[in-house]
């Protein structure tokens, strides 16, 4: 599925691509609207239903993965609360074994995330990969999200790259779609962010289940 011999620069997601998914959904689906219906002293479906609203208001924007907005709006400790799930992050099958595999090689490897840097530090508290890693860049240090033309010009001017030599690997897709519009040529999503999850069968870019599907024979 990959010919690496075309890779130079490989751009890698965090959250449903390195690391399990099931952390985030279970955070902001199940327990923050069980903690936000205690704090408020409402019912949980009252409170799911006000989230949603207020979730759908930024999706797919920098305040939608920003904890400081969301504790602002929701006048509780988002951060807080993510600690005391954090027994959950996990990383996805393979995913050490194939970033032990690229430190090894000599592309260019970055972890590009629309994590906010206190989920960062939360989730790396747990499974530090960093070391593994050439370059982490946050989508708030850039002041754009992946999904916007704005973030991967700032890539660009931060760490130049040839976006036709350049493979980005990412569970949105509304991400892969504004990759694909700046010229980045090798895309590939995640079938399964979320391990509590089925497989995803309806995707429009080219999937995997685990990295060890695009290692090489020898090493997967």
């Amino acid at each position: 599925m990959i010919d690496w011999t075309q890779i130079r620069t490989v751009l890698l997601d965090m959250d449903g691509t390195l690391l399990d998914l099931h952390y985030d959904n279970h955070f902001w689906m199940e327990y923050l609207p069980r903690a936000y219906a205690r704090d408020r002293g409402i019912a949980e479906e009252d409170a799911r239903a006000h989230l949603e609203k207020e979730f759908d208001a930024v999706r797919g924007s920098l305040p939608w993965y920003c904890l400081e907005h969301w504790s602002q709006v929701l006048t509780m400790d988002i951060p807080l609360l993510k600690r005391e799930l954090k027994h959950m992050i996990r990383m996805r099958p393979y995913a050490l074994d194939f970033l032990r595999w690229l430190h090894a090689s000599d592309l260019d490897v970055l972890l590009v995330t629309n994590a906010h840097p206190e989920t960062l530090s939360i989730k790396m508290g747990e499974v530090d990969i960093t070391n593994w890693i050439d370059r982490v860049v946050v989508s708030h240090d850039l002041q754009a999200p992946k999904e916007h033309h704005q973030f991967w010009d700032r890539l660009q001017a931060l760490h130049p790259f040839d976006p036709s030599s350049t493979l980005l690997i990412d569970d949105t897709e509304t991400v892969l779609d504004a990759a694909r519009a700046y010229g980045i040529r090798h895309l590939l999503t995640l079938l399964q962010p979320d391990s509590s999850r089925q497989k995803r069968i309806d995707t429009r870019f080219p999937g995997i289940h685990h990295f060890d599907e695009i290692m090489p024979a020898a090493l997967s």
